[in-house]
């Protein structure tokens, strides 16, 4: 019996079918060690940067089991994914459950012709790539915990700083304050709706967009004459290109401007459609097309649309970290136009299924139109309309989605007469540049080379959960939190959240997994002189006032000045007298009631117990927080959230419900010492799988594990 080991149930489940008998898959359910939270036992420095590993608690039972059934096996295959991290993950397999010779195979699309083609050329475990992995690994680590300790000091306890992360912040921040230095200018812009013999309407805008009022009502009245005539007609032909198929990047941008969808929703289903066998691996950075693939593109297109509309072309990536032995993000069958799936893994597939067929068609022809138009004899700008008409669909007929909108415009000569229907005239203001949307922060940070197509999505989702940006809509929107912490990092240490600096990491990173540059070297290289850049800022004084508030909101104790200062939740106004005098308000000047001293000690540090106000109504806590987080609960709230149910991962607090930002939760009674939360109420028993907690599901999923890569979180779809 032969034992192939992946990384998720749902990719075990199809590949099954393909391998048949003698044959067992199992799964890790992804990661199975990982660094230990503390910093301190994170790593070893001074042994070589080496990491102490431990096994990711929920993980045991899986671990076993797999332990078990290669003990069974004749021989072990490994067939995690094809990247950094799916190789960091089949080594970390081998090491844990002891195997000696473990065969490892890849492939980037999930069908039986390239299952059974990676079977036939097996390898070991590419040890260079998975030192690259925990290079990363061990760098981001090392910056995050140094940074944010020293951030937890001088601005707010709490909050966090990382080494692709902080930049992508401080983009956004960049353009924030382009936007606040921002000075509007009035103009005004004129058009006129004019028709043309055959009753044909359209609209011309003047080619001058005039500041001064008086120019701009010369101009308006001037138009308002009937007698416009066309003074040419300017026709061009021109070719639209097909872009290249998809890579992450590339794909996160198009499924958020056409679809809607976040970065991190992308993955998420683009994850789903690769377990299913439908697309290829969605992590690449290659827009490569491996020949036969190419071919199958090249026979849809022309058993779709004609021999007219084929057009064979090879896309090669401009960045040189991209590994051409990848492929662009694919159909694995693009004859297949729809699938068994929810209805945005159908969307998703078909943008991705539509943008590798167009890839491989004719250019679109579109005919180009301006027609310059004028009153009669009037000492005023020329007038225009711009249209367009597609001559030949070429490539948009696969990917109408991309064809954006075609103004059509009448067919007019040179010195024909028409008549003015209306003139208008708006005045507006100049405007700042617009914020970064997800998919424009994502094609930034690759133009930069900050990050690699696998840490996109996270990057973003990171900023959001750490309460540093605010997403409205599609738009990425820098909060007072986010604008503080970038603040800091730039003026303590620009140098190491830069592009160039940034940049250049990944390089050197990407250089590890190739051989080219050693392991400890570089980690050397950058934490001798990071490490000694922050301990240099240790005595710098800690930022506690953001700002003066407006004069117009007074303490609402004793009427002084008010400054802007940094809570948990955002900005709020601050008595300069604080702590003599405890007055604040909101950061919209609404009052915040003052904190009550109560005559009652801590019964933790010994300090003062304080009822003030909280982002969720009032509470007694005490008054050394952050150093002591003892918060009182109230005796009915707290017999009313006891579940009885025992936490499994400490053994000793208990599950009892909690509210936090995104509404009711179960955590252990020993918070902050132990982490553990579940999203619903614990129903007591364990799962069978992983051994996490079992908590209530719905109606139709009664019960579910509480450990979201366990196959037992969804096993309604375990069935199927």
């Amino acid at each position: 019996m032969k034992l192939v080991i992946v990384e998720s149930p749902a990719k075990a489940k199809t590949i099954e079918k393909y391998l048949g008998d003698g044959f067992v898959v199992r799964a890790s359910v992804g990661h199975i060690r990982d660094l230990p939270k503390s910093n301190k036992d994170a790593v070893d420095v001074d042994g070589g940067f080496v990491p102490r590993y431990q096994v990711v608690a929920e993980k045991k039972k899986v671990i076993d089991e797999l332990h078990s059934a290669a003990e069974k096996a004749d021989e072990v295959i490994l067939a995690t994914d094809p990247d950094r991290e799916g190789e960091a993950i089949a080594w970390h397999l081998s090491e844990t459950i002891g195997l000696k010779k473990p065969k490892r195979i890849v492939f980037h699309e999930i069908t039986q012709s390239a299952v059974q083609e990676a079977l036939a050329n097996p390898r070991g475990i590419d040890e260079e790539l998975v030192r690259a992995q925990e290079a990363r690994r061990v760098l981001d680590r090392l910056f995050g915990y140094d940074l944010s300790g020293l951030i937890w000091k001088k601005v707010r306890y709490g909050l966090s700083a990382g080494r692709v992360q902080s930049p992508a912040l401080r983009i956004l921040m960049e353009r924030e304050r382009e936007i606040r230095a921002f000075i509007p200018e009035k103009f005004w812009v004129i058009s006129a709706d004019v028709k043309t013999k055959k009753g044909e309407q359209f609209t011309v805008v003047c080619s001058e967009e005039p500041r001064d009022e008086k120019e701009a009502e010369r101009i308006h009245k001037a138009a308002q004459s009937r007698e416009w005539q066309v003074k040419a007609v300017e026709e061009s032909e021109q070719s639209r290109s097909p872009r290249a198929p998809f890579t992450t990047s590339t794909l996160q941008q198009a499924a958020s401007t056409r679809l809607g969808f976040s970065p991190s929703r992308t993955m998420r289903i683009a994850q789903k459609l690769y377990e299913a066998g439908y697309i290829t691996y969605m992590r690449t950075d290659s827009p490569n097309l491996a020949k036969e693939a190419q071919a199958a593109l090249i026979g849809v297109a022309r058993s779709e649309f004609g021999e007219n509309y084929v057009a064979p072309r090879v896309y090669k990536t401009k960045s040189k970290s991209a590994q051409e032995a990848h492929e662009a993000v694919r159909p694995t069958d693009p004859k297949k136009r729809s699938l068994d799936g929810n209805e945005e893994q159908k969307k998703l597939y078909t943008l991705i299924r539509a943008r590798a067929i167009a890839s491989q068609m004719a250019d679109a022809k579109m005919l180009r139109t301006k027609i310059i138009a004028n009153v009669s004899g009037a000492s005023i700008p020329d007038f225009a309309a711009n249209g367009s008409r597609v001559v030949f669909d070429g490539w948009l007929a696969a990917d109408p989605g991309a064809r954006g909108e075609d103004v059509e415009l009448p067919k007019v000569s040179e010195g024909e007469s028409l008549t003015l229907v209306e003139a208008h005239t708006e005045g507006k203001e100049t405007q700042p540049p617009a914020r970064y949307s997800e998919a424009g922060l994502v094609k930034e940070l690759e133009k930069r080379g900050i990050g690699r197509p696998s840490t996109y999505a996270s990057i973003i989702k990171t900023l959001e959960d750490r309460g540093y940006v605010e997403k409205q809509g599609r738009t990425l929107i820098p909060t007072a939190t986010g604008d503080v912490v970038s603040s800091f990092i730039e003026e303590n240490f620009g140098d190491y959240i830069s592009d160039t600096f940034t940049a250049e990491m990944e390089n050197e990173l990407d250089e590890i997994s190739e051989g080219k540059r050693q392991y400890e070297k570089t980690l050397k290289d950058f934490y001798t002189a990071f490490n000694k850049a922050v301990k240099s800022k240790a005595k710098i004084p800690k930022i506690t006032s953001m700002g003066d508030a407006p004069a117009e909101f007074p303490c609402p104790i004793c009427g002084g000045p008010m400054e802007y200062k940094l809570s948990k939740n955002g900005r709020f106004m601050s008595c300069k007298r604080f702590p003599d005098c405890l007055g604040a308000r909101k950061e919209d000047g609404s009052e915040i009631a003052p904190p009550k001293e109560l005559n009652e000690p801590c019964p933790e540090c010994g300090g003062k117990l304080i009822e003030r106000e909280g982002k969720y109504g009032r509470f007694i806590a005490c008054s050394n927080y952050p150093k002591c987080k003892f918060v009182k609960k109230d005796p009915a709230e707290e017999a009313k959230g006891k579940t009885g149910v025992t936490c499994p991962v400490c053994g000793t607090g208990e599950m009892v419900e909690r509210r936090g930002r995104f509404g009711v939760f179960y955590a252990c009674s020993n918070y902050p010492k132990c982490k553990n939360a579940i999203k619903a109420r614990p129903t007591g028993k364990l799962c069978p799988q992983c051994g996490s907690l079992m908590m209530e599901g719905t109606k139709t999923i009664p019960e579910r594990c509480s450990n979201k890569t366990c196959p037992m979180h969804n096993p309604h779809k375990l069935s199927k």
